[in-house]
């Protein structure tokens, strides 16, 4: 079984897909947590899976077989995983870590592509043979049970690798540009770590939609790659200030809103930066979170802050449906570009993890 694994190149938001188009055997979903001995399992009801017993870091990670169960619930979509998504800051890094609460063993990830095995008998819209991305179900592993809700449909031209590749980072970065903040023609945008995976996204969605792109880096590498994705302007915080070269480039005006996924090093500049009536977009804390602080110090410019969260703007199927199609039309498009960087096999997901947080897989691969 292969991996095909999708790197964005960033240094706070990176993404990893494995791929099991290679593997033959037929077996099926997997549960989140899962008690059954082993030694009562037959090997047809078994499956390959990457999980973890205890929390920690890349080496708490054990790939074996585990029960699979069926189809259970009438909302319920059996998924043949192809590829699976994984990003640094995800929801598969965090548990693993134990940042989150969680029951153990448990499988992780929770974002995938794959093809339809069999559905329950509530859902509609998809059936067996259709091809698939989802979210929201644990992924590591050959077979997902996904609740149809957060299941939507791969449209032509987009493969499984892409597709999976593209979900999460996709509709964060869609989801920020249009409704935590509304980005307009002659906007300026300013955008923290513009050479991640989300940070990139949004850099080409904030051009195609007309605005004046400011983006930080690191490097010269991570610089190049962000003008290549839409970025009018690149701040080199390495060696060059921030809040300095915002002004000098509005006008002393400052940016109509900042995207924040950093966090802790980023937030005093973040909010220097923003202009009056501006906005301050907080999605992410990849350099620790952001302290409490004295709300009345929005009221210097007027300024809007606001935490989204993703869920937030997928509560109903309605919602999924309508944002994941259109990030997807996008993609099919060639109006979002992603990367696919790596392939890893499944049972390489150790070595992944490894490299991931080593940032071994934040060079740019042609």
């Amino acid at each position: 079984m292969t991996i095909p694994v999708h790197l964005s190149s960033a240094n706070f938001s990176r993404s990893i897909i494995h791929n099991l188009l290679s593997h033959r055997s037929r077996i099926s979903s997997l549960p989140s947590s899962f008690t059954i001995p082993l030694s009562t399992m037959s090997a047809a009801n078994l499956m390959k899976a990457v999980h973890i017993t205890r929390t920690g870091g890349p080496e708490v990670l054990e790939y074996s077989e585990i029960p699979r169960p069926g189809i259970t619930g009438t909302e319920d979509v059996l998924v043949k995983n192809l590829a699976i998504g994984l990003k640094k800051y995800s929801n598969l890094t965090k548990p693993r870590s134990g940042l989150y609460k969680i029951t153990l063993p448990t499988v992780i990830g929770r974002e995938g592509a794959g093809i339809v095995e069999s559905v329950g008998e509530g859902v509609k819209d998809v059936c067996p043979g259709d091809h698939v991305v989802y979210f929201g179900a644990p992924s590591y592993a050959e077979y997902t049970t996904a609740n149809a809700k957060y299941v939507a449909k791969l449209p032509e031209g987009i493969d499984f690798k892409l597709g999976a590749a593209s979900l999460l980072q996709g509709l964060t970065a869609w989801t920020l540009v249009t409704q935590s903040y509304s980005v307009q023609k002659n906007d300026w945008v300013l955008i923290h770590a513009a050479a991640g995976g989300v940070g990139l996204l949004l850099a080409q969605l904030s051009k195609q939609l007309g605005a004046n792109v400011i983006g930080t880096v690191s490097t010269p590498e991570k610089a190049e790659m962000a003008k290549t994705a839409g970025a009018d302007h690149i701040i080199n915080y390495s060696h060059q200030d921030v809040i300095e070269e915002v002004q000098r480039l509005t006008n002393n005006l400052g940016v109509h809103v900042v995207y924040d996924g950093v966090g802790v090093s980023t937030w005093e500049a973040s909010l220097v930066c923003a202009r009056r009536l501006g906005s301050v977009i907080s999605f992410g804390n990849a350099s620790g979170a952001v302290p409490p602080f004295i709300i009345s110090r929005l009221a210097e410019k007027n300024l809007k802050l606001m935490r989204p969260s993703l869920f937030g703007y997928l509560t109903t199927k309605e919602e999924f449906q309508k944002y994941t199609s259109e990030v997807l039309e996008k993609v099919a498009q060639g109006n979002l570009n992603l990367k696919i960087w790596k392939t890893y096999k499944l049972s390489e997901a150790k070595q992944a993890h490894i490299d991931l947080e080593g940032r071994k897989t934040s060079v740019k691969r042609k």
